[in-house]
């Protein structure tokens, strides 16, 4: 393998990697390695933190780069093109997809009550992230997007969004105790199957959600408000 050429992946943060390989995703789901609101951390580190070899993942995201994959760079998209398929694409998604899931996990926790695999728990916990996550939609929706939508870059708001990412990824951590990795048992009747089938898609939405806000919506105002500071710091002194 050719270590000139893999170098600049090891070096790249998950989150690049995730917002500019097509399927770079799926490939950071299966190693477990979490590219949302640990997405600074370097392909790397990451890496190594895990103990994983680098080899298998390296290969992997190489074989994507080469593929003809159609592939937006959001990066190169207006804000508020951005920002409408967030809203199409995550918010209202998750809108149809909780209360669909609470209902589902109501129904195995009261059917398989007796089971020792049964995720104990998993009803209360949906439904507090479907509250958490809403206030926090509402908010960005309310708030920050029309500020952004307008070329305002309010350091404040996004922080306080950013800070609110990192409990959406302690609550997923949360949902994976509660359901084994979400594995499902050999025996799960079809409701536990699509309970499963349902969360494994919330996960890798909420992450894909979270991460195209923090590496991309978020990241050109944080540069411009920096801009910004210099300028009054340099007319200040002069």
């Amino acid at each position: 393998m050719n270590s000139v050429a893999v170098l600049p992946l090891l070096e790249q943060s998950l989150g690049q990697l995730a917002t500019s390989i097509a399927g770079a995703t799926a490939i950071f789901h299966q190693y477990k390695l979490d590219f949302c609101c640990g997405g600074k951390q370097s392909l790397a580190d990451a890496l190594a933190k895990k103990q994983l070899d680098p080899a298998a993942v390296l290969s992997e995201l190489q074989h994507l780069q080469q593929q003809d994959n159609s592939f937006t760079d959001w990066r190169a998209k207006p804000v508020k093109e951005l920002i409408a398929y967030i809203l199409e694409r995550f918010h209202e998604r998750h809108r149809r997809q909780l209360p669909e899931l609470i209902r589902l996990a109501r129904r195995v926790e009261h059917v398989h009550a007796g089971d020792p695999q049964c995720p104990t728990g998993l009803t209360d916990h949906l439904d507090d992230m479907y509250q958490e996550l809403e206030s926090h939609m509402m908010k960005e929706e309310q708030i920050l997007f029309p500020m952004l939508a307008g070329g305002i870059y309010p350091s404040g708001p996004i922080s306080v969004m950013e800070e609110e990412h990192l409990q959406h990824g302690d609550a997923l951590e949360v949902l994976d105790k509660l359901t084994n990795n979400i594995t499902l048992p050999a025996d799960a009747c079809n409701t536990w199957t699509a309970l499963y089938l349902g969360l494994k898609e919330l996960k890798e939405d909420l992450m894909q959600h979270i991460l195209l806000e923090n590496e991309i919506l978020f990241v050109q105002p944080k540069a411009i408000a920096k801009d910004d500071d210099r300028q009054m710091c340099c007319g200040s002194c002069q």
